[in-house]
């Protein structure tokens, strides 16, 4: 099997031959990543944004975003401009730092979720044998800085807004952790690289979603839950709670709760990329495409076009089921809360309970199938 190209292991061998200790090379090589990671999810709210303006405007009929530059690309640069510079005001008798830490707490674990996300064979900052009990350890964080964030804001319609985000947060944690566990029960490992390798050698028929379609289900839909997308977003209805946790922020702390819920909708494509549709796999093994054009799969221009075709694809692969969440938001109306808890509590756990007893009968019965 082709491993790609080691950015990490090429780097540091380079400075190795430059005389520096292979221990310094591996401190110096920490920092492009974490930048990287940092620039590329920055960017993908830009793209979010542009999107999300777009497909709306194309299912609403609506003409503003057309025009705000080329193709409405300088649309989220307004957007971001006008946050950056508006004013940060402060209720009166709120909690100053619980109104301040709030808005922190939401959009860190975010980011530092994108540590153990996989791009291709070797392009992840951390291969952690734990990543996925990391992310969604590190998911159950925000639901606590929206709860005070409604706290802090002095303000009753806020604090319902935060009460709401942490019911539903922990309706669709659970379906959520037990459709992770059935694919990890077939991997028999939480690394999501050893989840992607798991997946390969036989193109796209090698892929979880044909063997979890009940789990990829329950996972999308608690994931949308979990960004509070629409049909979900129910912590900040406009027409019930004003603006939920959000009624009181402005300036760049409000800004912060739209970067995070933007930068966990890729987020959770990417972990849905990778858990069912294959990850950096292509559906035409590059194995293939080596034997048809009698390339040798080790070849260094090969393993180039591999690690690019990679990133690709699981850039593409997320940014599909970014398109189908922004199309669900403007296709499906917003349903009530006791639709939403019934929902999470009484259908998608236990589908996702019965999802994970059928992969360890499966797991038993067909091993070679299912990861025995």
């Amino acid at each position: 099997m082709n491993a790609g190209i080691d950015l990490q292991g090429t780097f540091i061998e380079s400075l190795v031959d430059f005389g520096i200790t292979s221990e310094l090379a591996k401190v110096l090589w920490m920092p492009f990543p974490m930048v990287l990671m940092l620039i590329g999810a920055v960017f993908g709210v830009f793209v979010n944004v542009w999107l999300e303006r777009k497909v709306s405007a194309a299912a609403q009929q609506r003409i503003g975003p057309e025009f705000a530059g080329p193709l409405g690309v300088l649309q989220p640069v307004a957007d971001g401009l006008k946050l950056l510079f508006k004013e940060d005001i402060s209720p009166a008798n709120s909690d100053p730092y619980l109104f301040t830490i709030g808005p922190i707490l939401v959009v860190l674990p975010v980011f530092l979720s994108y540590l153990i996300v996989p791009f291709g064979q070797n392009l992840v900052v951390t291969n952690i044998t734990t990543g996925v009990f990391l992310w969604i350890a590190l998911s159950s964080i925000a639901p606590i800085g929206l709860l005070m964030s409604g706290y802090a804001s002095n303000n009753k319609y806020s604090l319902l807004g935060g009460l709401r985000a942490a019911a539903q947060s922990i309706s669709y944690e659970i379906p959520l952790a037990l459709a992770v566990l059935a694919v990890v029960m077939m991997s028999n490992s939480l690394s999501t690289i050893d989840i992607v390798d798991q997946q390969a050698g036989m193109g796209i028929l090698s892929w979880n979603i044909w063997r979890q379609p009940f789990g990829f289900v329950v996972f999308w839909i608690a994931a949308l839950a979990e960004c509070e997308r629409l049909p979900f977003d129910l912590p900040e209805a406009e027409e019930e709670l004003v603006a939920g946790y959000q009624t009181e922020y402005s300036g760049m702390k409000f800004a912060l709760f739209y970067i995070a819920s933007y930068v966990n909708l890729v987020l959770s494509a990417l972990f849905v990329a990778i858990l069912y549709l294959g990850g950096w796999s292509s559906p035409i093994p590059i194995e293939l495409i080596a034997n048809l054009i009698n390339a040798d799969p080790n070849s260094a221009w090969l393993q180039v076009l591999d690690a690019s075709l990679g990133i690709t694809m699981t850039v593409l692969k997320a940014y599909m089921l970014v398109f189908l969440a922004v199309l669900t938001r403007w296709t499906v109306p917003r349903v009530r809360i006791d639709q939403l808890l019934n929902l999470g509590w009484k259908f998608l756990l236990p589908i996702a309970l019965a999802n994970l007893l059928l992969t360890a009968a499966l797991k038993i019965s067909f091993p070679a199938f299912f990861g025995g």
